[in-house]
Formats: C-alpha cells, structure tokens, sequence
C-alpha cells in the first residue's frame, strides 16, 4: 500500500493498494474507489460495538478488500490535518475519542480507560482509543498538528482539549491551577491535563469544541 494525502485543511488521503490488500476504515470514511474494490460491513463482538459507541465512533466498520490494483480514499470530517502513525507490537499509540479514520495492516482498535486523576479531571475524557499490533493507522487531527518527543520524566502542561495523540509509553494526569485569581479569571479553567514522558506527543491547534463554541457565539439567538 501507498498513500498520499492531500487538501490541506480539507484533507484527503488517497491510498494505492495492490490486490489482495485490505483497509479497515469508519463507517461514511470512505470518499471514492476504483472499480475492482469491494466493501464488507463488520462489527466483530459485542464488547467491542459498543465500546467504539462510548468512543465517538459508529458501532460498524468497513473493510475494503482489492481484488485488483486500484485507489481508495478517506476524507476528514471536520477542517483539520491527517496524519498517518505507525502502530508496532512495542508501541501502541493512544488517540481521543473520534481520531480514528482508518488503518492498513494488522491495527487492533480498542477502548483505552484512562485512569487516575487523568481520567477524571484532565478534560481528554475517560475514555480514548488504542491502536495495537503492526500496520499504519490514519487519525484526524482538529486543527494543525504541533508534534514533540518527550524525554523520560519530561512534562508538558497541555489545555483542556489540545491532546490529539500520543505513545502508549506516556503517562498522562490532571494538574490544578493555582491561585484562586486564576481560577476565577484566567478562563483556563481549574484542571490542565499533564502528559509526562518518555515518548511522541500530537497536540491540535483547534479542537471541535472550541470551533463549535466560536461559531454558536456569532449564531443569533432568540429573546423569547
């Protein structure tokens, strides 16, 4: 398989696959195809339908199988980035709720729990996705996307929201902010989520929620 992706803030990635070569994607992901392409509809287990339900995601997935050479390509839903990851057996990647638009290879997508105070206070939600095993996964990022390696022990303060991805090596937490001045006024709000090191990080410079929430503020609303 090769692929391209293209369209700037509107992406595309368009992927070349042989015959025989299969793509697993979300549900509505799929944009154009050649002929000779074909679609099976899956599930897989009830756990599974459902925790993709939890996680943003439509509870059946496609698999596009090439019986002969051919192009098949996946649209972003939202203004943003595509970026393609590679997932291996000793480095899972973990992504928020609704990254996931489609992969190659062997990638086992799963519910990711995330525990301690990260989970409940960060503002990533308890729930993210988790991509294992071997193969290329290609995630929607809101925004563009602002990529670091953190060193072993190495801390990034991160806003509610601006987590778009990282290594299944990273830890992640909730910090306070501090000062009651800024908590009140500073309108950054009273957690900051905190991802420590070692590995890859993706932060997005515009979440969903932010875009939505500046274009209700020039909505006009009804007095009534």
């Amino acid at each position: 398989m090769q692929y391209e992706i293209k369209g700037g803030t509107l992406p595309v990635v368009v992927c070349r696959l042989n015959a025989g070569e299969q793509m697993l994607c979300e549900g509505g992901s799929m944009s154009w195809m050649d002929d000779g392409i074909v679609m099976q509809t899956e599930g897989g287990g009830i756990g599974k339908v459902f925790g993709r339900m939890f996680t943003g995601e439509k509870m059946f997935r496609n698999r596009y199988v090439a019986n002969r050479p051919g192009e098949i390509a996946f649209a972003s839903s939202f203004p943003g980035s595509i970026r393609a990851v590679e997932v291996t057996p000793d480095k899972p990647i973990i992504a928020q709720k609704g990254a996931y638009l489609a992969s190659f290879g062997n990638v086992e997508v799963s519910v990711h729990f995330q525990k301690g105070r990260g989970g409940f206070f960060g503002g990533e939600g308890f729930l993210m996705q988790k991509f294992s095993g071997q193969g290329i996964v290609f995630l929607e990022i809101d925004g563009s996307v602002v990529e670091y390696d953190l060193a072993p022990g190495q801390r990034k303060i991160i806003d509610t929201g601006y987590l778009a991805a990282m290594d299944g090596t990273c830890q992640i937490t909730a910090e306070t902010v501090k000062g009651v001045k800024n908590v009140l006024f500073g309108g950054e709000g009273l957690f900051n989520t905190v991802v420590i090191g070692p590995g890859h990080i993706m932060l997005q410079t515009m979440p969903i929620s932010n875009t939505a929430a500046a274009i209700y503020s020039h909505i006009p609303h009804s007095s009534n």
